[in-house]
């Protein structure tokens, strides 16, 4: 038996095209020729290496949601106190109101508005990865109450779905142009309601 033909591109590199892609343009939005450009692929080596345009788009997906959580965990670990990273996740989430150019706001989120739960897997990915984005929230508050930043006696499992759903909705203002001015001024409100 013959080894298959090795690579002839970085995977990393492509799926991060891809997602690039997908990003900016939602998955309907997105065709063939624009990842194929992308990822800078012919049609054989894409469909041997990723199967199809669903298949890719679910592999970035999980992709996105465990870069996420990494850099949660991350900021975490390294911020000055819990409710200082609190502040700063929503704070680099509303960040993009500052950036010149498309604004792309979170993939996860824009997937969950597309696709409203009509595909099982796509919905499943969705759920997985805000399971997660909470999960690493109710860390970080259950941290803040141990140090006394937060309530002890509020529950850690609101919270977490509370930050959640307010990093979800600075991700869609901030594509819907709401000034950055307008997206902090919520962050320091939804942090000074923590406490």
């Amino acid at each position: 038996m013959y080894p298959g033909r090795p690579l002839e591109f970085d995977p990393d590199v492509a799926l991060d095209a891809a997602m690039t892609v997908f990003w900016q343009l939602g998955f309907e939005a997105t065709s063939l020729p624009d990842l194929l450009k992308a990822m800078g692929l012919s049609k054989s080596s894409f469909y041997n290496a990723f199967g199809s345009k669903q298949q890719l788009f679910e592999t970035c997906l999980e992709r996105f949601r465990a870069r996420q959580v990494r850099r949660m965990g991350e900021g975490l670990s390294q911020a000055a106190s819990p409710l200082a990273f609190i502040r700063e996740m929503l704070l680099s989430n509303a960040a993009e109101a500052r950036q010149e150019g498309p604004r792309r706001g979170c993939l996860i989120m824009n997937t969950a508005t597309e696709f409203a739960g009509r595909d099982p897997a796509v919905a499943g990915l969705v759920s997985t990865a805000a399971r997660d984005f909470a999960g690493m929230f109710r860390q970080a508050v259950e941290k803040a109450q141990a140090r006394g930043e937060i309530p002890a006696t509020a529950n850690s499992e609101v919270l977490a779905h509370y930050l959640l759903t307010t990093m979800a909705g600075l991700r869609t203002m901030v594509k819907a142009r709401l000034p950055a001015e307008k997206l902090e001024e919520v962050v320091a409100l939804a942090v000074q309601a923590l406490r």
